[in-house]
């Protein structure tokens, strides 16, 4: 969605009633495929293709979402992608070229390829795009002049008034007329043309602010009517335009999910999310996209974020076990600025550093995208809870989980579904034995989870190989905002004592920071603890040198503590 400068702005979505024939309904995907999303939120089509290869692929993730590829309005701020001026493949992000090689790529990966598509509005101001396109406000060489986009040219100030949300400008943006037949058509040329490049689905931005037959006669017109559709329709209480409207195009995201998580997960009790979803009076699971956080909430901050901590990672795992909907795991960068763009232009060098955060890839959130699929179809069964913030609970006799989001560690004997043997916690890597019974004995760190499942009975190898060799850095470390911990030690991988060459932690379970590193097998290796500020200032934690070996298979595991 475009920049948002006004609180209402952020309650966007849903549509008109439909009296027009709808296409037929599209399906996110078959029964047993892969419902998993992976939303590389400005990332450069080149860097999203060499994802889909490393990352996504293996873990198991169906579909990428990649950000608006149109030619839009120049500027550094990640908005200025939701500010089209034509339909070029012409954006920040790559050119045509790249677009079409990452979708082969991703394919190739096992991968299918969603588009973030701005088709309700064209950009405000005057100027030249990133394509070399000349635009004015109602002005777009080529394609729109001002009568396609002149339905109401003022502001969106009312949203119990339909028509001012669906006929006027979102945050001044120049509002398309989609009731007209050229504007219609010149949308479904745009999106026709992606179709012919490869792609598999649409996330449509603003869905709300479009009626629900408009958006069905642009379906009607593609190749394909019958391709994904995932519809951004923000639920607002007492709002004119409701998301279920457009229920009948395809798949519309569920943004009360995420909300209500936020507010579970911070300040209530885990045990209410015995029937989470349409229990909650949430739309129909099967059609309904969900997600923890994405680009306009995690910066508006009615969900959480990437700077919550583990009350983000456990939301993400418990999102990806639970199920409802089919998810969506947001991939961005670090902010403080909420405006700032994409790091190096979109360029992703390498994950943890530069800013992006890559959560797609962090063991705790990519580990249960495989529990997922294995899992799919299978009702939820052995649920308990302590009335708190543990909760434990299997699919079927495929999978199982635990979560304690306590402060302090949880040991006991839980009962699950599953055959007797020894699984993999893909959470952990370590082995777990189920007995004839379908129980087994473990002990969960405070605010850590456990995961297993059929495709992963053994540590070293099936579904969920044991990490390579090396060492697991865990350090619990307070830090204020502009700060990082990192480590240095005596082997060229740890940066050979150079605080420039440090390996940067991750925090996504703050405030124990992690990184795994890669070490041979039976290396003997000093290490230390540094803090660095925004300035690059750099302090050493106290103390004398750690030291640790990796052991002949397997990585040494490091929980260790900040020593000031």
């Amino acid at each position: 969605m475009a920049r948002r400068t006004v609180a209402a702005a952020l309650a966007t979505v849903a549509g008109a009633a439909v009296a027009v024939t709808a296409p037929a309904p599209a399906q996110a995907t078959p029964p047993g495929d892969k419902d998993v999303t992976a939303v590389m939120f400005e990332w450069k089509f080149a860097s999203v293709a060499k994802a889909c290869t490393d990352q996504l692929g293996p873990a198991g993730y169906g579909f990428v979402q990649v950000s608006p590829p149109q030619e839009h309005i120049q500027g550094s701020q990640w908005w200025t992608s939701y500010q089209p001026v034509s339909y070029r493949i012409a954006g920040r992000l790559g050119d045509r070229t790249a677009f079409q090689n990452m979708v082969g790529t991703c394919h190739a990966a096992g991968v299918k390829v969603v588009v973030d598509t701005v088709i309700n509005h064209m950009a405000a101001g005057s100027g030249t795009g990133t394509g070399g396109s000349s635009y004015t406000k109602y002005g777009y060489p080529g394609l729109y002049s001002s009568p396609d986009l002149d339905d109401c040219t003022a502001q969106i100030t009312n949203y119990q008034d339909r028509a001012n949300v669906q006929n006027c400008e979102l945050v001044g943006l120049a509002d398309l007329d989609t009731g007209e037949e050229y504007v219609r058509t010149k949308i479904a040329g745009y999106m026709n043309d992606l179709l012919t490049l490869g792609v598999d689905g649409f996330r449509i931005d603003a869905a709300k602010h479009m009626p629900a037959a408009d958006l069905a006669a642009i379906k009607a017109k593609l190749t394909d009517t019958g391709v994904y559709w995932k519809q951004e329709a923000i639920h607002g209480d007492g709002e004119a335009v409701s998301p279920s409207e457009y229920l009948g195009n395809g798949d519309v995201q569920e943004f009360r999910y995420a909300r209500d998580l936020k507010r579970v997960f911070n300040s209530e009790n885990l045990a209410y999310l015995k029937n989470f979803g349409e229990g909650w009076g949430y739309m129909s699971s099967g059609r309904s996209a969900v997600f923890v956080d994405n680009h306009d909430t995690e910066r508006g901050g009615d969900t959480l974020n990437y700077k919550d901590g583990a009350n983000y990672t456990l939301a993400n795992v418990f999102m990806l076990a639970w199920p409802y909907g089919s998810p969506d795991v947001h991939s961005g960068y670090e902010w403080s600025d909420k405006d700032a763009g994409p790091p190096n232009g979109g360029s992703v060098n390498a994950c943890y550093s530069d800013g992006w955060k890559c959560q797609h890839a962090w063991r705790e959130i990519s580990s249960m995208v495989a529990f997922r699929n294995v899992a799919r179809g299978q009702a939820v069964t052995n649920w308990w809870d302590n009335g708190g913030d543990r909760i434990a609970f299997g699919r079927g006799a495929k999978a199982y989980v635990a979560i304690n989001h306590e402060s302090s560690s949880l040991s006991r004997t839980f009962q699950t579904s599953l055959p007797a043997g020894t699984y993999c916690d893909v959470q952990s890597g370590n082995p777990v034995t189920v007995n004839g019974s379908g129980q087994f004995t473990a002990t969960l760190g405070a605010d850590t989870a456990l995961a297993l499942h059929v495709g992963a009975t053994s540590c070293s190898g099936g579904g969920n190989p044991a990490p390579a060799s090396g060492a697991s850095f865990n350090v619990n470390a307070t830090t204020v905002v502009g700060e990082n911990i990192y480590v240095t030690g005596n082997q060229s991988a740890l940066g050979n004592w150079n605080t420039g060459s440090a390996l940067k932690l991750d925090p996504a379970a703050y405030p124990v920071w992690k990184l795994d590193v890669s070490l041979p097998a039976g290396t003997s290796f000093e290490y230390k603890y540094l803090r660095k500020n925004a300035s690059g200032n750099v302090t050493w934690e106290s103390g004398a040198n750690r030291t640790a070996t990796v052991p002949a298979s397997g990585k040494v595991t490091l929980n260790d503590t900040w020593r000031n």
